[in-house]
């Protein structure tokens, strides 16, 4: 239950701060930390639930903004990119690096926790 419950804190938490503050773009790895030193979980817990809530948020919304602008964007960049102009690539591997610096801020909020 605490797993699921941190996952459902960090994507929330990230999603409110990301849209209504003027931070910038790592400030979700901030509530990952905060949400870890909140719920007490084993560090390898800790981290994939940071890595999962942050994985699926960036991953949606990296999706609906692709619908919307009919994978133009995504395109692009992917011909840029070495990723042979897979739009859904530029999606996944803006996911993963999300999902790890969140990941990443939650193992660290983990271990700070035990001190």
């Amino acid at each position: 239950m605490k797993f699921l419950t941190a996952i459902l804190l960090t994507a929330l938490l990230s999603f409110a701060f990301g849209l209504f503050t003027a931070l910038p773009w790592f400030s979700f790895a901030f509530c990952a930390l905060l949400v870890a030193l909140g719920v007490h979980q084993k560090p390898g817990k800790a981290f994939l639930s940071g890595f999962i809530a942050l994985f699926l948020l960036w991953g949606i919304m990296a999706l609906i903004i692709d619908f919307k602008n009919e994978h133009i964007l995504a395109t692009k960049i992917a011909g840029v990119l070495p990723l042979g102009g897979a739009a859904y690539a530029v999606i996944l591997v803006t996911a993963i690096v999300g999902g790890l610096v969140a990941g990443f801020a939650a193992l660290t909020g983990s271990y700070l926790r035990k001190k």
